[in-house]
């Protein structure tokens, strides 16, 4: 640790500062649009605090966002087996699962986003998706 109370372990390939840098420097660069980098320091700022909803969203978006959809729904899964009543959790679980092919699983997580979250558009139309999807194949 430095002078100034930040992790310094640059041998171990540990980017510098605390759990509550990597978290602000892994949503900045969620919002600059490297989503890659950002779940890269994210997954080490949820290692450090596994209990933080806010860095363990922020991750899901991260993973989601660089195409970690198996990892994008671990960790939304996560957060909605610690609070069940997290829409937004509800909803980015069955985004992942849908992108993992899981169309089947991701009908449930945002049938119930929508039962929490009726106005809110993009959840009501994934699960519109998702069930056209789910008739299609059984027509065939």
């Amino acid at each position: 640790m430095g002078q100034d109370g930040n992790v310094r372990d640059e041998s171990a390939g540990a980017p510098w500062g605390g759990v509550y840098d990597w978290y602000q420097r892994g949503v900045k660069l969620l919002q600059e649009g490297s989503p890659a980098a950002a779940a890269a320091l994210l997954e080490r700022a949820a290692a450090a605090e596994p209990e933080s909803r806010s860095i363990l969203e922020a991750l899901a978006r991260a993973q989601f966002n660089s195409r970690q959809y198996a990892e994008a729904a671990a960790s939304f899964r996560q957060i909605v087996d610690a609070n069940p009543a997290e829409d937004y959790a509800y909803f980015g679980l069955g985004l992942a699962l849908w992108r993992t092919g899981d169309v089947e699983g991701a009908q449930e997580p945002l049938a119930i986003a929508v039962a929490m979250r009726p106005d809110e558009r993009n959840y009501v139309s994934a699960l519109k998706s998702v069930r056209a999807t789910l008739r299609a194949r059984r027509e065939m």
